[in-house]
């Protein structure tokens, strides 16, 4: 039987929110997880502290692409601190589901590339 959060998840990874690649970012990073082989490029926007603009782009199991999905809806117009402040309970709580300890870390490469383009002092 599948759950109402099943039915979200499924609905991200195939018409995925923010997919992509923006045109000129303030920042930009590739994560991987080599556990699986997903691949994510996340670019971003920063105007006044607050994320005004994000994409993400590659390659990666339904987990990850939703997660993807998901984060990068919800970071829009919010700001850097508050956005690390975020860690892996936001991101269960955000897809809905129980995750095993292999698909932990599928769901937090989103948010691993968001909070390491944050922290990052420059362009890369």
């Amino acid at each position: 039987m599948t759950t109402i959060y099943q039915e979200l998840l499924l609905a991200h990874y195939q018409n995925p929110k923010n997919y992509g690649r923006i045109a000129k970012p303030t920042k930009t990073i590739t994560v991987a997880n080599p556990l699986c082989g997903d691949v994510m490029t996340m670019d971003i926007v920063v105007d006044g502290g607050k994320i005004k603009a994000i994409k993400f782009f590659g390659r990666g199991c339904v987990i990850s692409r939703a997660s993807g999905s998901l984060l990068t809806e919800f970071a829009k117009n919010k700001s850097q601190k508050e956005l690390l402040k975020l860690g892996r309970v936001f991101i269960i709580k955000l897809l809905g589901v129980e995750l095993g300890v292999n698909r932990i870390k599928c769901a937090m490469l989103p948010l691993e590339a968001l909070q390491k383009l944050l922290i990052s002092p420059k362009r890369r």
